[in-house]
């Protein structure tokens, strides 16, 4: 349906030829009104009455209700809820017809992006502005991925239940920008505690993202392509986390503290401003809601046959959120003290130079993942996985006794393989759940709570011993982590169902019409009957 057919204003014109209100409105403004507002499109239609007059009355009332018609039909083409039960058929699109949602929720993948990378560039700009300890300035990765997992398993899972898709975006940016607006004052009284609060309605906001947009990507378009489709979005994730280190080397590093500090108020306004328009932008767009009743389909369509099983039993499903947990933590743990890490055991680095260095490693982690992409199209993707988590765990290793550019190199390295194992894990974690992928959905999402266990914890080690020595912490989870993709690659009860949306044809061939349907296609194409 196109933009021009969402409603009509019907506006009657008199039989005698006269100018009626009909004729002056559509003469007057019918054409700027069609294009300044491109849903309403004015149609000028002969009276039904057979008077030879018309009354200017009834034609304001006619041009009045029709106008609360077509709002009203405005209004309820963007409701936010969605029946369950009902297929839709979303998860049947296209390559093609895929795109614009995919396109659009990806914008959504860079904001987080940049938020999370402008997050480890205060983590370093708080320890001097506001002289804390290591440990204490970890408190905003604690604040923002320890919101995760009451968004993922709480308010955001419920509205994605009972409302769906679309309303858990428009909420996930509501939460962003309340936090982004509450962050100025606290700014501005130095307040590290407030902050920390504010981060932690913004890590709300973005959970509330995570748990709707990672599953969405996977099962908008063929299933055969979910792998592919989630690391070009998240790609744009590393962009953002190239992007904010960047910016905050100039911004907040460059100035004395105070005008930092103000820089940073100015960031946080744009933030807010920005992430509220977008939130419009997805309540009027359509995007294709996607229901349990779709997933069922898919994961029938596919044989994983999986979604028959209680949730209780999903076990795949545990261990990829278990998996989550444990890399997800030492991802933000690496990130989080890279700068520390550079200045302590690199010589002749400042804070301004390692937040460079930072934004250089974020780069190496974005390229990651469009290489990670080129790969996957000749090498199934769980392969992939495997690969490149154990090159993480390879050269993560060196870097506890390395110093200088040699320990520092072996940091780049780590977040380049580091690139493609959170999307993938989402992607390998969410096959065969059908109508128990949206559930599901919030629990590998709540994994990114270990965000907010590791960071501590490296920083409680670097402050007892060193940095390099502290980089044990986060070689620990990613073995931990490790399990699920070795498992996925050699146990069959995961590798089975893994395979089995890989060689689906659903969303590249026409789903087949169940019989019900084409009868009901042949009785409405049937030549009446001659009698």
């Amino acid at each position: 349906m196109g933009p021009s057919q969402l409603f009509r204003i019907i506006i009657p014109r008199c039989d005698d030829g006269s100018p009626s209100l009909g004729e002056v409105s559509s003469l007057l403004f019918g054409r700027n009104l069609t294009t300044l507002i491109p849903w309403v499109k004015l149609v000028v239609v002969e009276s039904p009455s057979p008077a030879r007059d018309c009354s200017q009355r009834q034609n304001i009332e006619t041009f009045r209700r029709d106008c609360t018609m077509g709002v009203r039909q405005f209004l309820k083409g963007r409701s936010l809820r969605q029946k369950d039960n009902v297929r839709t058929n979303a998860a049947e699109l296209t390559l093609k017809e895929s795109l614009f949602p995919i396109f659009l929720v990806t914008i959504l993948f860079f904001l987080w992006g940049f938020s999370y990378g402008l997050l480890d560039t205060l983590n370093k700009h708080f320890q001097v502005t506001l002289g804390i300890t290591r440990p204490r300035s970890s408190g905003l990765q604690a604040a923002y991925f320890g919101a995760y997992l009451l968004a993922s398993l709480g308010h955001a899972a419920w509205i994605l239940r009972h409302w769906g898709y679309k309303a858990t975006f428009v909420f996930g940016l509501f939460l962003y920008g309340l936090g982004a607006i509450i962050a100025i004052p606290c700014i501005i009284a130095k307040s590290f505690g407030g902050f920390c609060a504010a981060i932690f309605i913004i890590g709300n906001g973005l959970g509330s993202l995570e748990t709707a947009a990672n599953p969405y990507i996977t099962v908008c378009g063929p299933p055969k392509y979910s792998e592919i489709r989630i690391n070009i979005s998240q790609a744009f994730n590393g962009i953002g986390t190239v992007v904010a280190p960047v910016m905050g080397s100039y911004v907040f590093f460059n100035f004395g503290d105070e005008k930092a500090l103000q820089n940073v108020q100015w960031v946080y306004l744009a933030i807010a401003v920005f992430v509220w328009s977008l939130a419009v932008v997805f309540w009027l767009a359509h995007i294709p809601e996607i229901t349990d009743a779709d997933m069922a389909f898919q994961a029938s369509e596919t044989h994983a046959n999986q979604d028959d099983k209680p949730f209780v039993k999903q076990y795949r499903l545990f261990h990829a959120s278990f998996a989550q947990f444990c890399y997800t933590g030492a991802q933000v743990a690496i990130a989080g003290f890279f700068i520390n890490y550079v200045t302590e055991r690199r010589e002749n680095t400042d804070d301004a130079l390692g937040a460079k260095f930072l934004a250089g490693a974020q780069a190496a982690f974005a390229v990651g993942r469009f290489a990670g992409v080129g790969i996957m199209h000749f090498v199934k993707a769980r392969w992939v996985l495997l690969s490149f988590l154990s090159c993480c765990i390879i050269f993560l290793a060196p870097s506890i006794t390395q110093y200088g550019n040699t320990g520092m190199a072996m940091l780049f390295i780590v977040l380049f393989f580091e690139s493609i194992c959170f999307p993938t894990i989402v992607a390998l974690g969410m096959r065969g759940l059908g109508r128990h992928s949206k559930r599901g959905s919030g629990f590998i999402v709540a994994g990114v709570s270990g965000g907010a266990v590791v960071p501590p914890l490296l920083g409680v080690v670097a402050d007892a011993r060193d940095m390099g020595i502290a980089m044990v912490i986060p070689l620990i989870f990613f073995v931990l982590a490790w399990s699920y993709p070795f498992a996925v690659n050699f146990v069959p009860a995961y590798r089975n169902v893994a395979d089995a949306f890989t060689a689906t044809e659903v969303g590249i061939r026409p789903t087949e019409p169940e019989k019900g349907e084409i009868e009901a296609v042949e009785e409405k194409n049937a030549a009446p009957t001659v009698r």
